[in-house]
């Protein structure tokens, strides 16, 4: 904490000479990469796409991810095993971080004090109370700050949003969101951590000291210490999805339960069950298990006039039936949009456009923020096996 201190106040001057920050030659936008694994990896290529943006840093305590970012994204930029160096550097406009989840504040906090533009990964928080220090000091910093909810900048998630929320769909009162993976596969042939290549302490940062373990590395997102399982991950996407559709974006109360019944060395489910209570009287529930990939991940809202499968491939819109029936399959669609690309290309090329304009992004901090929550409350609900009030 004295090391960060000291970081905050040697960063402190830069914040006010960053209002004024004149970008890089041709009005290249400069980034940093934080945490360069997998999905930091891929934003990062998305980043080397966009017109006007150069990678220029990349950080992160595992030789091997360093190395790997470098070749696939960022061959000729300056590597740290610290990300407040990187953020030191007076030549970064921006910075996009992928650390585990419990690095997420500490990071975009200095990040925005240190006077860089932030993409964060979500969740942005790891724990409900991390929320109202980061909206204050995103307030104070005035640096644009994107969350990783890519569905905002979607189209087909643009056009489905403006569909429910218009009333196309009658009054919508349930709202089932779903996810399913397949995390058994590959398990066995997985390449082994070489701990002598890695800062575990500094892994670690605010965790309890715990002795290196190579579980937990790789697989950080199902450990309390580091992550907060598919709640706090697949789930944000899905939820924040309809917060926007329904304008109301924190619940009233929580209930989960879930159970480890094919991976039993994480602490988090592999198997879960969770509904939330919003104002505005509609529910949300969520389902995940991560034994088998049939499904997929999406939301169906219903309403009283019509129904709607939304997921990352598109969407279609059904309309009331006359009357009731037991077949699974819907007929007489009466919308239906197909999309063929990732969202997240549209959400890194908005990120870099309110680089330019200082104009807010499609999901601001107080989105991620409230996404968060409702992931949050519904691992409490877990955890205590209650219903967890707002």
């Amino acid at each position: 904490m004295t090391d960060r201190r000291q970081f905050i106040k040697a960063t402190a001057l830069a914040t006010a000479a960053s209002y004024s920050r004149i970008l890089g030659a041709n009005d290249r936008i400069r980034i940093g990469g934080i945490g360069t694994g997998g999905r930091c990896q891929y934003l990062l290529s998305l980043l080397n796409k966009g017109a006007g943006s150069q990678i220029v840093a990349i950080c992160d305590v595992y030789q091997p991810h360093l190395q790997e970012a470098s070749q696939k994204a960022a061959p000729e930029a300056r590597e740290f095993t610290d990300y407040r160096k990187l953020l030191e550097q007076p030549d970064i406009d921006a910075v996009v971080i992928g650390a585990p989840d419990h690095w997420h504040i500490p990071m975009a906090i200095d990040a925005v004090r240190a006077g860089k533009d932030v993409y964060v990964e979500k969740p942005v928080t790891h724990r409900i109370e991390e929320g109202e220090p980061l909206l204050t000091a995103v307030a104070d910093s005035k640096r644009v700050v994107q969350t990783g909810m890519q569905q905002r900048s979607w189209p087909h998630f643009q056009q489905a949003r403006e569909i429910v929320a218009s009333g196309g769909l009658g009054q919508v009162t349930f709202i089932r969101t779903y996810w399913y993976q397949n995390h058994l596969q590959g398990r066995a042939q997985r390449t082994p951590i070489d701990a002598a290549k890695l800062d575990w302490k500094m892994f670690l940062g605010s965790a309890p000291d715990q002795p290196f373990d190579p579980e937990r590395f790789r697989n950080w997102r199902w450990f309390w210490d580091f992550g907060g399982g598919s709640l706090t991950d697949l789930f944000l996407h899905w939820v924040d999805v309809a917060h926007w559709a329904m304008s109301s974006d924190t619940p009233i109360d929580a209930q989960a339960m879930g159970g480890n019944y094919v991976i039993p060395e994480w602490q988090w489910p592999d198997t879960v069950s969770a509904a939330f209570h919003y104002p505005g009287n509609f529910l949300v529930n969520f389902d995940c298990s991560l034994m088998g990939y049939l499904e997929g991940g999406g939301l169906i809202f219903h309403g009283t006039k019509a129904l709607m499968r939304l997921h990352r491939g598109g969407f279609a819109v059904y309309p009331e039936q006359p009357r009731y029936t037991e077949l699974p399959d819907l007929k007489d669609v009466t919308q239906e949009v197909h999309s063929t690309h990732d969202g997240a290309i549209e959400h890194v090329q908005n990120f870099l456009d309110c680089i330019r304009s200082r104009n807010t992004p499609n999901a601001p901090v107080a989105v991620g923020v409230a996404a968060a929550r409702a992931g949050h409350l519904g691992n409490q609900a877990l955890r205590s096996g209650q219903t967890v009030q707002a």
